[in-house]
């Protein structure tokens, strides 16, 4: 079992812990949080040590979770890798690209392992549906919430939009070639509602909504790719999956024939992948833990999550223009 230890005790960080005592992957040494006396406070509630400093800490652990407030990323996971701990670091990875591409220095200097906490990677809808999605040529996503104060100290893009554009760049297996955006502020100083349009070197056409001032959640993905339609709702859990291919010389009497205007006929089929029910952010946390024990390389790396942000902040330069 790897000795682990959160920074941060908020709404997230508190989920963390509890997910983290759980496991058998690993021992909650304790946590740390800026505030000392909320602190103390979850400390008596649930009982986990606190630590009333970062770097006590980091000497009692091989590895950190880091889930504070997007400001403190770098300053936390550059402290954690430059006294060799391995680091999880939620979503965003940090508030720059510069920090970002700093923090994968750091972890290739100490020979670390970082992984960060793009935590839709492991929705079982879209783990039952990933190996189906094959070049896509357009990818369509709404990712709508009900406000909440929280979070809104960030753009939209990089609080809700982020998720989706890293599950679109691990799908999609090209460059991205051209972005562009726009955005509207209703409520916050940063824009609350944006679309953004990513071309690919390959010609596929991803279009991405985000919203968190909607009168209801959703989190959906469309595929469309040849001769099949993926649907992905990360938010029911559910899947769906229609394929068509070519119509056999004598349909029987419930088979669903499209025919175009060549004449060529397709046969459509529908099916729903089973889904796997699972704890997401303890299925993250986890497999962390199989790449730090194994040697291997982990599920969302700190390249693929500085990629993600690197487009996040493209899309919002647009809205600037």
């Amino acid at each position: 079992m790897l000795k682990v230890g959160v920074l941060g005790a908020g709404h997230l960080g508190k989920i963390h812990l509890r997910l983290l005592q759980q496991s058998e992957k690993y021992e909650l040494v304790g946590f740390y949080d800026e505030n000392q006396e909320y602190a103390q406070k979850i400390s008596k509630e649930f009982g986990y040590k606190n630590f009333n400093t970062i770097a006590k800490l980091i000497h009692a652990v091989d590895v950190i979770d880091i889930v504070t407030p997007t400001l403190s990323h770098y300053k936390c996971a550059r402290t954690a890798i430059k006294s060799g701990k391995h680091v999880f670091i939620e979503k965003p990875i940090s508030n720059t690209i510069e920090e970002a591409e700093e923090i994968i220095a750091l972890a290739n200097e100490y020979n670390v392992k970082g992984q960060v906490g793009h935590v839709e990677r492991f929705n079982p809808a879209f783990i039952a549906t990933k190996s189906m999605v094959e070049n896509p040529m357009f990818i369509e996503t709404h990712r709508l919430a009900e406000f909440n104060p929280r979070g809104t100290d960030v753009p939209v893009v990089l609080d809700l939009m982020i998720h989706d554009i890293d599950v679109i760049l691990s799908v999609v297996k090209s460059k991205v070639k051209n972005i562009s955006a726009s955005g509207v502020s209703v409520i916050s100083d940063t824009p609350d509602i944006a679309n953004a349009r990513i071309e690919f070197e390959n010609g596929c056409v991803a279009n991405l909504t985000s919203s968190r001032i909607s009168m209801k959640n959703m989190r959906k993905t469309r595929f469309f790719q040849k001769d099949a339609y993926i649907s992905v709702d990360f938010l029911e859990k559910k899947c769906e999956v229609v394929k068509m291919k070519d119509a056999p010389e004598v349909p029987g009497d419930f088979d669903m024939i499209l025919q175009n205007a060549e004449g060529v006929k397709k046969q459509i089929y529908f099916s729903n992948p089973e889904v796997q029910q699972n704890n997401a952010i303890l299925d993250e946390l986890e497999t962390f833990a199989d790449a730090i024990n194994n040697n291997t390389t982990p599920i969302v790396t700190l390249d693929q999550a500085t990629e993600a942000l690197r487009v996040a902040y493209q899309i919002i330069a647009c809205f600037k223009k």
